[in-house]
Protein backbone atom coordinates (compact mmCIF):
# COMPACT_ATOMS: atom_id res chain seq x y z
CA UNK A 1 0.00 0.00 0.00
CA UNK A 2 1.46 3.34 -1.13
CA UNK A 3 0.34 6.61 0.92
CA UNK A 4 1.30 9.97 -0.51
CA UNK A 5 1.07 12.70 2.28
CA UNK A 6 0.54 16.28 0.94
CA UNK A 7 -0.15 19.48 1.52
CA UNK A 8 -1.54 22.68 -0.48
CA UNK A 9 0.88 25.20 1.37
CA UNK A 10 4.20 25.02 3.24
CA UNK A 11 4.18 24.46 6.95
CA UNK A 12 0.72 22.90 7.68
CA UNK A 13 1.99 19.98 9.36
CA UNK A 14 2.77 17.88 6.86
CA UNK A 15 6.04 16.28 7.65
CA UNK A 16 5.06 15.96 11.01
CA UNK A 17 1.87 13.59 10.26
CA UNK A 18 4.05 11.57 7.81
CA UNK A 19 6.75 10.55 10.39
CA UNK A 20 4.52 10.01 12.73
CA UNK A 21 2.31 7.81 10.59
CA UNK A 22 5.22 5.72 9.63
CA UNK A 23 6.52 5.08 13.09
CA UNK A 24 3.24 3.74 14.37
CA UNK A 25 3.15 1.38 11.17
CA UNK A 26 5.66 -1.14 12.52
CA UNK A 27 8.50 -2.90 10.87
CA UNK A 28 6.56 -2.90 7.15
CA UNK A 29 7.22 0.54 6.50
CA UNK A 30 9.50 2.39 3.69
CA UNK A 31 9.72 6.03 4.13
CA UNK A 32 10.15 8.15 1.15
CA UNK A 33 10.71 11.88 1.27
CA UNK A 34 9.99 12.98 -1.99
CA UNK A 35 10.39 16.62 -1.29
CA UNK A 36 13.81 17.14 -2.77
CA UNK A 37 14.12 20.76 -3.09
CA UNK A 38 14.30 20.74 0.72
CA UNK A 39 14.08 17.29 2.72
CA UNK A 40 13.89 17.63 6.39
CA UNK A 41 11.95 13.67 7.32
CA UNK A 42 15.92 12.70 7.95
CA UNK A 43 16.10 15.19 10.69
CA UNK A 44 13.14 13.38 12.82
CA UNK A 45 13.76 9.73 11.85
CA UNK A 46 17.71 9.79 12.01
CA UNK A 47 18.46 7.10 9.26
CA UNK A 48 21.96 6.21 8.71
CA UNK A 49 22.56 7.06 5.58
CA UNK A 50 24.74 4.38 4.08
CA UNK A 51 23.60 4.20 0.16
CA UNK A 52 23.67 7.03 -2.27
CA UNK A 53 23.18 7.15 -6.28
CA UNK A 54 23.89 10.10 -8.18
CA UNK A 55 20.45 10.89 -10.67
CA UNK A 56 19.67 13.36 -13.75
CA UNK A 57 18.81 13.23 -17.17
CA UNK A 58 20.01 11.92 -20.00
CA UNK A 59 20.79 15.41 -22.29
CA UNK A 60 21.82 15.05 -26.27
CA UNK A 61 25.10 15.85 -27.17
CA UNK A 62 25.55 16.47 -30.74
CA UNK A 63 28.58 14.91 -33.34
CA UNK A 64 28.92 18.21 -35.70
CA UNK A 65 30.65 15.71 -37.90
CA UNK A 66 27.94 13.65 -38.64
CA UNK A 67 24.64 16.09 -38.55
CA UNK A 68 23.51 17.28 -41.71
CA UNK A 69 21.80 20.05 -40.18
CA UNK A 70 18.08 18.65 -41.08
CA UNK A 71 16.32 20.27 -37.88
CA UNK A 72 14.36 16.85 -37.20
CA UNK A 73 15.61 17.03 -33.88
CA UNK A 74 14.50 20.26 -33.07
CA UNK A 75 10.83 18.99 -34.99
CA UNK A 76 10.37 16.18 -32.49
CA UNK A 77 11.49 18.58 -29.36
CA UNK A 78 7.99 19.82 -28.19
CA UNK A 79 10.03 21.61 -24.44
CA UNK A 80 12.11 23.79 -27.81
CA UNK A 81 15.21 22.55 -25.90
CA UNK A 82 16.99 22.52 -29.09
CA UNK A 83 17.38 24.62 -32.32
CA UNK A 84 18.99 24.11 -35.47
CA UNK A 85 20.19 27.97 -36.87
CA UNK A 86 22.36 27.18 -40.20
CA UNK A 87 24.78 25.29 -39.74
CA UNK A 88 24.23 25.10 -36.22
CA UNK A 89 22.47 23.25 -33.96
CA UNK A 90 22.21 24.38 -30.17
CA UNK A 91 20.91 22.85 -27.20
CA UNK A 92 19.51 24.53 -23.82
CA UNK A 93 20.10 22.00 -20.98
CA UNK A 94 17.56 24.07 -19.19
CA UNK A 95 14.82 23.61 -20.78
CA UNK A 96 15.44 19.55 -21.27
CA UNK A 97 13.44 16.93 -19.84
CA UNK A 98 15.84 14.03 -21.10
CA UNK A 99 13.12 12.36 -23.20
CA UNK A 100 15.51 11.04 -25.46
CA UNK A 101 13.08 12.03 -28.57
CA UNK A 102 15.84 13.89 -30.38
CA UNK A 103 18.54 10.48 -29.91
CA UNK A 104 15.57 8.53 -31.56
CA UNK A 105 14.93 10.44 -34.21
CA UNK A 106 18.11 11.51 -35.88
CA UNK A 107 18.51 9.70 -39.20
CA UNK A 108 22.10 10.31 -39.10
CA UNK A 109 22.82 8.77 -35.68
CA UNK A 110 24.74 11.99 -34.74
CA UNK A 111 23.17 12.58 -31.05
CA UNK A 112 24.01 10.77 -28.02
CA UNK A 113 23.53 11.42 -24.60
CA UNK A 114 25.60 12.32 -21.37
CA UNK A 115 23.91 12.22 -17.73
CA UNK A 116 23.25 15.42 -16.36
CA UNK A 117 23.65 14.63 -12.28
CA UNK A 118 21.07 16.93 -10.74
CA UNK A 119 21.09 15.58 -7.29
CA UNK A 120 21.49 12.03 -5.34
CA UNK A 121 19.44 9.49 -3.55
CA UNK A 122 20.31 8.48 -0.33
CA UNK A 123 18.85 5.87 1.62
CA UNK A 124 19.12 4.01 4.72
CA UNK A 125 17.54 2.64 7.89
CA UNK A 126 16.10 4.22 11.21
CA UNK A 127 16.85 2.83 14.68
CA UNK A 128 13.81 1.16 14.48
CA UNK A 129 14.39 -0.50 11.40
CA UNK A 130 12.55 1.11 8.80
CA UNK A 131 13.32 1.37 5.57
CA UNK A 132 14.27 5.26 4.73
CA UNK A 133 15.21 7.01 1.24
CA UNK A 134 14.82 10.75 0.26
CA UNK A 135 16.24 12.55 -3.24
CA UNK A 136 18.30 15.74 -2.79
CA UNK A 137 18.53 18.28 -5.74
CA UNK A 138 21.45 20.29 -6.18
CA UNK A 139 20.91 23.96 -5.69
CA UNK A 140 20.20 26.23 -8.91
CA UNK A 141 18.47 23.05 -10.94
CA UNK A 142 15.23 23.83 -11.92
CA UNK A 143 13.27 20.52 -12.41
CA UNK A 144 12.56 17.95 -9.46
CA UNK A 145 9.91 15.70 -11.45
CA UNK A 146 13.30 13.51 -12.40
CA UNK A 147 15.03 13.47 -8.91
CA UNK A 148 11.24 12.06 -7.84
CA UNK A 149 10.82 9.53 -10.58
CA UNK A 150 13.83 7.58 -10.18
CA UNK A 151 13.60 7.96 -6.21
CA UNK A 152 10.15 5.79 -6.66
CA UNK A 153 11.93 3.54 -8.51
CA UNK A 154 15.29 3.20 -6.87
CA UNK A 155 15.11 -0.27 -4.86
CA UNK A 156 18.82 -0.42 -2.68
CA UNK A 157 17.58 -3.64 -1.03
CA UNK A 158 17.15 -2.29 2.28
CA UNK A 159 13.79 -3.29 3.10
CA UNK A 160 12.85 -4.28 6.53
CA UNK A 161 13.47 -8.42 6.60
CA UNK A 162 14.35 -10.19 10.14
CA UNK A 163 17.72 -9.55 11.49
CA UNK A 164 19.23 -9.98 8.47
CA UNK A 165 18.05 -6.39 6.66
CA UNK A 166 20.42 -6.40 3.79
CA UNK A 167 20.49 -10.14 3.22
CA UNK A 168 17.27 -10.56 2.08
CA UNK A 169 16.57 -12.62 -0.71
CA UNK A 170 14.74 -10.90 -3.78
CA UNK A 171 12.09 -12.43 -5.75
CA UNK A 172 10.01 -11.64 -9.08
CA UNK A 173 7.37 -10.19 -7.09
CA UNK A 174 7.15 -6.52 -7.94
CA UNK A 175 5.92 -3.78 -5.33
CA UNK A 176 5.35 -0.60 -6.89
CA UNK A 177 7.37 1.58 -9.22
CA UNK A 178 9.05 -1.61 -10.48
CA UNK A 179 10.56 -2.44 -7.32
CA UNK A 180 11.07 -5.69 -6.21
CA UNK A 181 9.72 -7.39 -2.20
CA UNK A 182 12.26 -9.39 -0.31
CA UNK A 183 10.17 -13.04 -0.76
CA UNK A 184 7.69 -13.24 1.73
CA UNK A 185 6.93 -9.39 2.28
CA UNK A 186 4.07 -8.26 0.05
CA UNK A 187 2.67 -6.26 3.23
CA UNK A 188 4.77 -3.21 2.45
CA UNK A 189 3.86 0.07 3.65
CA UNK A 190 5.47 3.01 1.35
CA UNK A 191 4.57 6.60 2.53
CA UNK A 192 5.70 9.21 0.51
CA UNK A 193 6.50 12.63 2.25
CA UNK A 194 5.12 14.85 -0.75
CA UNK A 195 6.91 18.65 -2.10
CA UNK A 196 4.37 21.27 -0.48
CA UNK A 197 1.70 23.07 -3.55
CA UNK A 198 -0.12 21.93 -6.56
CA UNK A 199 3.23 21.88 -8.69
CA UNK A 200 3.93 18.77 -10.86
CA UNK A 201 6.55 17.75 -8.45
CA UNK A 202 3.11 17.14 -6.07
CA UNK A 203 1.56 15.32 -9.39
CA UNK A 204 4.56 13.26 -9.81
CA UNK A 205 4.85 12.21 -6.09
CA UNK A 206 1.11 11.02 -6.24
CA UNK A 207 1.08 9.01 -9.60
CA UNK A 208 0.92 5.67 -8.21
CA UNK A 209 -0.57 5.83 -4.97
CA UNK A 210 -3.36 4.24 -3.44
CA UNK A 211 -3.90 6.73 -0.95
CA UNK A 212 -3.59 10.43 -0.28
CA UNK A 213 -3.25 12.29 3.03
CA UNK A 214 -4.17 15.94 2.88
CA UNK A 215 -2.79 17.79 5.64
CA UNK A 216 -4.03 21.09 6.32
CA UNK A 217 -5.31 23.88 8.55
CA UNK A 218 -8.20 25.68 9.55
CA UNK A 219 -7.10 28.90 7.89
CA UNK A 220 -8.69 30.99 5.02
CA UNK A 221 -5.36 30.20 3.63
CA UNK A 222 -5.48 26.45 3.84
CA UNK A 223 -8.59 25.73 2.59
CA UNK A 224 -7.86 27.96 -0.51
CA UNK A 225 -4.34 25.55 -1.16
CA UNK A 226 -6.71 22.28 0.15
CA UNK A 227 -8.93 23.00 -2.78
CA UNK A 228 -6.04 23.15 -4.99
CA UNK A 229 -4.25 20.22 -3.79
CA UNK A 230 -8.03 18.59 -3.80
CA UNK A 231 -8.22 18.89 -7.90
CA UNK A 232 -5.08 17.45 -8.56
CA UNK A 233 -6.45 14.09 -6.46
CA UNK A 234 -9.59 14.54 -8.50
CA UNK A 235 -7.55 14.61 -12.02
CA UNK A 236 -5.53 11.46 -10.75
CA UNK A 237 -8.88 9.42 -9.00
CA UNK A 238 -7.21 8.68 -6.31
CA UNK A 239 -8.90 8.21 -2.95
CA UNK A 240 -8.26 11.09 -0.28
CA UNK A 241 -8.77 11.97 2.85
CA UNK A 242 -8.08 14.89 5.25
CA UNK A 243 -6.18 15.35 8.41
CA UNK A 244 -6.97 19.04 10.11
CA UNK A 245 -3.60 20.32 12.06
CA UNK A 246 -3.47 23.07 14.72
CA UNK A 247 -7.41 22.34 15.25
CA UNK A 248 -8.45 24.44 17.07
CA UNK A 249 -7.53 27.64 15.50
CA UNK A 250 -9.32 29.63 12.04
CA UNK A 251 -12.68 29.00 11.45
CA UNK A 252 -14.74 25.99 10.52
CA UNK A 253 -14.89 26.41 6.55
CA UNK A 254 -12.45 23.32 5.64
CA UNK A 255 -14.93 21.84 8.01
CA UNK A 256 -17.94 22.80 5.61
CA UNK A 257 -15.96 22.53 2.14
CA UNK A 258 -15.40 18.72 3.11
CA UNK A 259 -18.65 18.08 3.88
CA UNK A 260 -19.79 19.36 0.91
CA UNK A 261 -17.18 17.80 -1.16
CA UNK A 262 -17.80 14.39 0.08
CA UNK A 263 -13.77 14.36 1.93
CA UNK A 264 -14.03 12.59 4.93
CA UNK A 265 -11.62 14.05 7.78
CA UNK A 266 -9.64 11.16 9.13
CA UNK A 267 -7.75 13.26 11.81
CA UNK A 268 -7.84 16.10 13.79
CA UNK A 269 -4.71 17.67 15.62
CA UNK A 270 -5.33 20.32 18.48
CA UNK A 271 -3.14 23.68 18.36
CA UNK A 272 -0.91 22.55 21.74
CA UNK A 273 2.69 24.38 22.33
CA UNK A 274 3.94 21.08 23.28
CA UNK A 275 3.72 20.17 19.76
CA UNK A 276 5.40 22.71 18.48
CA UNK A 277 8.20 22.55 20.99
CA UNK A 278 8.82 19.20 20.35
CA UNK A 279 9.07 19.44 16.80
CA UNK A 280 11.27 22.56 16.77
CA UNK A 281 13.86 20.46 19.19
CA UNK A 282 13.81 17.16 16.08
CA UNK A 283 10.87 15.08 18.05
CA UNK A 284 8.21 13.63 16.19
CA UNK A 285 4.41 14.39 17.52
CA UNK A 286 4.53 10.39 19.05
CA UNK A 287 7.34 10.62 20.61
CA UNK A 288 6.33 14.34 22.25
CA UNK A 289 3.00 12.86 22.97
CA UNK A 290 2.90 8.58 22.90
CA UNK A 291 -0.81 8.71 23.35
CA UNK A 292 -1.09 9.63 19.76
CA UNK A 293 1.22 6.28 19.04
CA UNK A 294 -2.67 4.36 18.90
CA UNK A 295 -4.45 7.36 16.89
CA UNK A 296 -1.65 7.02 14.21
CA UNK A 297 -2.00 3.66 14.14
CA UNK A 298 -5.73 3.81 14.08
CA UNK A 299 -5.23 5.60 11.40
CA UNK A 300 -3.61 3.48 9.31
CA UNK A 301 -6.06 1.15 9.50
CA UNK A 302 -8.66 3.10 8.77
CA UNK A 303 -6.66 4.07 5.18
CA UNK A 304 -6.31 0.62 4.81
CA UNK A 305 -9.71 -0.53 5.00
CA UNK A 306 -10.84 2.68 2.18
CA UNK A 307 -8.06 0.91 -0.11
CA UNK A 308 -9.25 -2.23 0.70
CA UNK A 309 -5.24 -3.32 1.34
Amino acid sequence: MRIVVASGKGGTGKTTVATSLALSAGNSVRFMDCDVEAPNAALFLQPILDTRKEVGIQLPVVDESLCTHCGKCAEVCEFHAIAVIGKKVLIFPELCHGCGSCTLICPEKAISERLDVMGVLESGLTATGMDFAQGVMNVGEPMAVPIIRELKKWNPMSFPYGDDVRGAIATKQSYADGRLLPEGRNDMIEIRDSPPGASCPVVETMRGADFILLVTEPTPFGLHDLKQVVGITRELEIPIGVVVNRDGIGDNAVEAYCAEAGIPILLRIPMERRFAEAIASGKTLVEAAPEYRPVFHSLLQDISARVGA
